[in-house]
């Protein structure tokens, strides 16, 4: 049932799926979602995931091994709505064989019951939330999910310099947009340019050395497959207004300006056009936003977005520690690149069942003779997750009901709070591009003591490189618990015992009574 084999080099390790297994090839692109198809396919099926266990499905690069995988698997199946990195996608979907199912689990998980939700983002900031965004699937150029969306800065006119960048996991920046080192077209704008996959967004930080009138002139192009010439979608500039009054600016009486909410610098590509997606309220994944011509706009950076450069060796970048800098802060922690769905179904346990329902019906097309197998083995394992349900609703329960807040780093749990009765209290800072400031350091401290809230949550492979929250945590004498997400470890090895652990870990951690600061 394999698909015949590409020619790869440099892969020491042996492959764990084979043309010469008699089973069902398996590949997943994470640990968790082959934990649930060893549940449903039994000894029927081989499988391998392609992010390993305690590796960020957000974040990981796949390897020469992982694409081996892909080519010899029977059946594929991602989580999608944007979970997974774009070259774990690529790699998939590039070498699965034209005749292999290639599942995307959540959005057909909907057809058997899911629930889904908005990813809702917190815009409470004191100025505008600017990211980029994809708006489209460009079918009519033949583009599909792996497709490539580059979004490139080709000039920029003001006083000084502007850096358009994202913030990995507490990591290091990556840049889109860069005129500290000019635009080279012979390149086609390379190091001054986001890729994005159709229908997708990302937030980012915008940085500004000095005050005055910033013109960004960004073209867009659609690359549908590698081995196409990208298509021109469109050019526009977009005028910032940075420590300056916005209603002055030379050109522009009369213009509107954002100074507030969330707004996405925009490539349509089914419309061929560039604009600027405004929702002066934010937070609900803009279902009534508004197109925005940027002729007439002026994106305001007022004089409160004035700060002053970390000493982390990281923000080099952008001058010398101390410097005043201007800044509209990315809002959110870590590399974030999504659509406008939550993508973290499996927090609520219900939705797991429709996995499990969506995988059965799948490997029974593959393998028309296991399906009794099949069948029973989903049956079995449809139980043992209902009476799943009932624990984690049963022991989150137990916690007082004004007790039960969640703050933490990783916007992983909106459907575990709405499945189980949770609230959704907070995250470290809402800029996490530099180093969080007293106010920031205060509005935390403030949130937790204000809830007396007893403890803050963090995954266990953060938990060393999430020094903000631990040390307000340790400074208002609050617990630090684990709480898992998207990835297993030694500790935690099943999608059963992952939910059983947060369930408890919440009900012990959060019970008793915070303790009050010295």
């Amino acid at each position: 049932m394999a698909g015949a084999a590409l020619a790869l080099t440099g892969c020491a390790a042996p492959a764990t799926l084979s043309a010469s297994d008699d089973r069902v090839q398996v590949v997943t692109t994470t640990g968790l979602l082959a934990d649930l198809v060893r549940n449903v396919g039994g000894d029927r099926v081989n499988v391998s995931s392609l992010v390993p266990d305690q590796a960020d499905p957000h974040s990981y690069e796949p390897s020469l091994r992982d694409i081996r995988n892909v080519v010899y698997a029977d059946v594929a199946f991602s989580n999608y709505l944007l979970l997974e990195q774009q070259s774990i996608i690529k790699a998939l979907d590039a070498n699965l064989p034209d005749d292999v199912p290639n599942i995307s689990l959540a959005e057909g998980a909907v057809k058997y019951a899911a629930e889904i939700i908005p990813l809702v983002e917190n815009v409470a900031l004191d100025t505008i939330w600017l990211g980029m965004r994809v708006r489209g699937t460009g079918e009519q150029y033949g583009a599909n999910r792996a497709s490539d969306v580059y979004l490139s800065g080709t000039a920029v006119d003001g006083p000084g310099d502007l850096v358009a960048y994202l913030t990995e996991s507490f990591g290091n920046p990556e840049f889109y947009v860069d005129s500290t080192d000019g635009f080279d077209a012979a390149d086609g704008y390379r190091d001054d340019t986001a890729t994005l996959p159709p229908d997708a967004h990302t937030h980012m930080s915008w940085a500004f050395t000095e005050p005055g009138v910033y013109r960004l002139t960004m073209r867009a192009t659609l690359a549908p497959a590698p081995d196409e010439r990208p298509v021109d979608v469109g050019e526009q500039t977009f005028t910032f207004a940075v420590g300056v009054d916005p209603h002055s600016v030379p050109g522009m009486a009369g213009a509107e300006v954002l100074n507030a909410g969330h707004a996405d610098v925009t490539v349509d590509i089914d419309a061929g056009e560039l604009y600027l997606l405004v929702d002066p309220h934010g937070g609900d994944g803009h279902a009534h936003a508004e197109v925005v011509d940027p002729a007439t706009t002026v994106i305001e950076v007022p004089n409160k977005a004035l700060h002053e450069i970390p000493a982390d060796e990281g923000f080099r970048f952008l001058g010398r520690p101390g410097d005043p800098i201007f800044q509209l802060p990315q809002a959110v922690l870590g590399r974030h690149v999504h659509g406008e769905i939550d993508p973290h179904l499996w927090q609520d346990v219900g939705n797991a069942i429709s996995y499990v329902e969506l995988m059965r019906d799948t490997l029974i097309d593959v393998d028309p003779d296991g399906a009794r197998e099949y069948r029973d083995n989903a049956a079995r394992y449809i139980g043992e997750l209902e009476r799943l349900d009932t624990h984690v609703r049963d022991t989150i329960a137990a916690i007082p009901q004004s007790r039960r807040h969640l703050v933490t780093t990783h916007d992983a749990f909106g459907y575990l709070g709405a499945a189980y009765g949770v609230q959704i209290s907070g995250f470290v800072t809402p800029n996490p591009a530099a180093e969080p400031s007293l106010a920031d350091r205060r509005r935390l401290a403030e949130t937790i003591r204000n809830l007396r809230i007893p403890a803050v949550f963090l995954e266990p492979n953060l938990v060393a490189r999430s020094s903000t929250l631990t040390e307000v945590a340790g400074d208002l004498g609050v617990r630090v618990c684990p709480i898992y997400g998207d990835t297993f470890d030694d500790e935690v090895t099943t999608y059963v015992e992952m939910m059983r652990f947060n369930a408890e870990s919440l009900r012990s951690c959060l019970s008793e009574p915070a303790e009050r600061e010295p």
